[in-house]
């Protein structure tokens, strides 16, 4: 059986969500990592918009935003219940906080990082707009393990990309922060088998042309 075929970049948090939500379903899929100034014609016929992650499934369907691979992934195969079938509302709740920080917090986010990279004045007040919401995330994992509860869910592979890119803004003052629950969540996801497999280098597809199998078994 064809197995779906997953358009990716290693370093782009979207296509890294995507990774850890196939990884942690148990979905097997053909895995080509991509350079955006070479980007397949295989690719942009299947998602003209040319940004990844990028899935073709089995029978041809297209998904080409992050979050949308990732509720494919887990509605294939959910043995951990990343989606919270069991809790009332979980899923709702769980996209809500996902679209808080894909729709607000990363434009923050990118705002803190470029004061960084070009040393603006505005870099101590473009963090405080970033705090603001790992101020919610602390408060959460004071209160349980997780970010929605004691258990993964898909909020917690959702946001981990993002709060990477932060701690490494500016890396002595993060380790520093007043989040140390934050941390310590970071640093389990960082650690994990799940994470040190996504971000697995592979030869670039275009280069060798040869389909990598990627998966929790591969």
């Amino acid at each position: 059986m064809a197995l779906p075929v997953l358009y990716s970049l290693r370093n782009c948090p979207y296509a890294m969500r995507a990774r850890m939500a196939i990884y942690a379903s148990g979905q097997q899929v053909h895995l080509r990592d991509i350079v955006l100034s070479d980007k397949p014609a295989e690719m942009l016929q299947a998602s003209p918009k040319g940004t990844v992650p990028v899935l073709v499934t089995a029978d041809n369907q297209v998904i080409d935003e992050s979050l949308a691979v990732m509720l494919w992934a887990f509605t294939q195969s959910d043995p951990q219940n990343y989606l919270g079938a069991d809790r009332p509302n979980a899923l709702a709740d769980m996209l809500l906080l996902i679209s808080l920080f894909d729709n607000e917090f990363k434009g923050h986010l990118e705002k803190y990082r470029c004061s960084k990279r070009y040393h603006e004045p505005s870099l101590m007040d473009d963090r405080m707009q970033c705090e603001r919401y790992l101020v919610d995330l602390e408060s959460r994992l004071c209160r349980h393990q997780y970010l929605m509860s004691d258990k993964p869910s898909l909020v917690d592979l959702a946001l981990v990309p993002f709060i990477r890119q932060f701690g490494r803004v500016e890396r002595q003052w993060y380790l520093q922060a007043p989040y140390p629950k934050l941390r310590q969540w970071l640093n389990s996801y960082l650690q994990s088998r799940m994470f040190s497999k996504v971000m697995t280098q592979y030869p670039m597809w275009l280069d060798a042309k040869q389909d990598i199998v990627f998966s929790c078994r591969a």
